[in-house]
């Protein structure tokens, strides 16, 4: 077992150094001037995705409910170094709206080098009940949405040869308590994209597309769920915003962020028993 054990430890690290050299090198200055939609742009790991791609010197249309907050982050954005930082209130449970958040942003910037998908709706911690309604709004919020919004932007993007980024979850890839109905909105970007991916390839089209899996981030909204409830460390959203932006400048297929995200989500196909008692054993909570 011990021999198995340093085998499997040597192969993963051998993997991750292989994906690390092979990696295309980022070039900061591609993005200067680059056209830019970053969703969910209020707070958490949009607001610093907006403030990074600022101080690259790019064109930045933000989005997310709240116009008073999104016109304070698109200020703070110019003074970083942003050549335009653009807002547009939009609520993504809307039939409307995401059509209406990229077609203002193709009007104002004159295209679409990067569609930054990043948004989510607000959803409880805590065992699922039977709130169909509420899966059903977050499925539309935090996948529908998405599909809606890639498809609008998919000829600019091609005509540019564009990226389009997905900011995707650990959770998507790997089951857990108390978040069913998030689970399975990032199952569902996982699957779709997944396909869409390949399909792009098919086509050989100028498009390329990202999916990045997280992990546990450090925002504020995600710490007030599972402070005191989950047993694993949180990462800083700034790192993951930046981690997000050079995979899709450097047009990667994948991100997993921290980079032992990768390890958790191939551990439940190679020990579902041993990561199920994990899982289990890593919340705090009383029935």
């Amino acid at each position: 077992m011990r021999t198995f054990t340093k085998i499997l430890t040597a192969s993963i690290c051998a993997a991750f150094l292989a994906v690390k050299w092979t990696t295309p090198g980022f070039d900061a200055e591609s993005l200067r001037g680059a056209r830019v939609l970053v969703t969910g742009a209020s707070m958490g790991i949009g607001e610093q995705m907006a403030y990074h791609y600022a101080r690259f010197g790019a064109q930045i249309v933000i989005t997310a409910r709240r116009e008073k907050v999104l016109q304070q982050v698109a200020e703070k954005c110019l003074s970083l170094g942003a050549q335009k930082a653009l807002y547009i209130a939009a609520d993504m449970a809307s039939e409307s709206d995401p059509d209406k958040v990229v077609d203002f942003t193709l009007e104002k910037l004159g295209g679409l080098d990067y569609l930054v998908l990043n948004h989510i709706g607000s959803t409880p911690f805590k065992m699922w009940e039977g709130d169909i309604a509420h899966t059903k709004w977050l499925m539309k919020v935090n996948f529908f949405s998405y599909i809606q919004m890639a498809w609008k932007a998919l000829d600019s993007l091609e005509q540019s040869k564009g990226s389009l980024v997905i900011v995707s979850s650990l959770l998507g890839k790997m089951t857990s308590p108390f978040v069913a109905p998030y689970t399975s909105t990032k199952s569902a970007l996982n699957g779709f994209f997944g396909a869409l991916y390949h399909e792009l390839s098919i086509k050989k089209s100028n498009v390329s597309m990202s999916i990045c899996t997280l992990g546990l981030i450090d925002t504020e909204s995600a710490m007030e769920k599972v402070r005191g409830i989950v047993n694993a460390p949180a990462y800083p959203a700034t790192d993951a915003a930046l981690n997000i932006i050079i995979t899709g400048a450097t047009r990667q297929p994948e991100l997993y962020y921290p980079w032992f995200t990768w390890v958790v989500s191939i551990s439940k196909d190679w020990f579902p028993s041993v990561t199920n008692y994990i899982i289990q054993n890593s919340y705090n909570h009383i029935p």
